[in-house]
């Protein structure tokens, strides 16, 4: 049964048969733009190293990941009308492809169950922000946002400026956030060093 781990191994297979027919890249600067709706529709994107950004229209952040990645796998099957931008957020290389292309690859290559384990394995990973984020209150969104950050590996974590993270995936206003930081702090529920999040020690459920 698929985990809620990156799939890997499927990752391995996929990036195998697609990348010798993409179109590669490599940025060396953050907050570039990897891909747009406004700029490329319909595009399957495979980052190889880096740190990346999606976020929605008004700047919503849907999420950060780490390379390995594959955004658009399905665009070629189901148009994706969803106005979004995949940015970088460090040195980042990849490569990308029509996603129409793609789909023809893996029906060539019999790579239905690597794609499908991607796919199931993503729209885990949203299904568990939506719980996260949906329906609760504000200390309740900024709780998981840290837990989750915990979750980071250190080098990322030591990337990231944990209020404008927050902010972005919550849209909660900045200074609900710095006041919640600030208390949690003084409380010794978590530890920050420059803007950064070092530790988290039992958070309380309530505030």
């Amino acid at each position: 049964m698929l985990s809620v781990g990156k799939p890997l191994y499927e990752f391995d297979k996929l990036d195998q048969c697609l990348s010798k027919y993409g179109v590669h890249f490599e940025f060396d600067d953050e907050k570039q733009i990897i891909c747009s709706s406004d700029i490329k529709i319909d595009d399957t994107v495979i980052i190889l190293n880096g740190v990346i950004s999606l976020r929605r229209e008004e700047n919503i952040l849907v999420g950060i990941a780490q390379a390995p990645f594959i955004m658009g796998l399905a665009d070629g099957v189901m148009k994706n009308d969803m106005q979004y931008k995949l940015m970088t957020e460090s040195n980042c290389s990849g490569y990308h492809l029509p996603a129409s292309q793609t789909i023809k690859i893996i029906e060539q290559c019999q790579l239905w169950r690597e794609a499908f384990c991607w796919l199931a394995w993503q729209n885990k990973i949203l299904e568990l922000r939506d719980l996260q984020l949906i329906g609760h209150n504000s200390y309740a969104q900024i709780r998981a946002t840290l837990m989750t950050m915990m979750e980071w590996d250190e080098t990322l974590r030591l990337r990231i400026g944990v209020m404008n993270y927050i902010h972005q995936r919550t849209r909660i206003s900045r200074s609900v956030v710095a006041e919640v930081l600030a208390a949690l702090r003084k409380g010794g529920y978590i530890e920050m060093n420059k803007g950064k999040l070092v530790s988290v020690n039992h958070l309380p459920s309530e505030y």
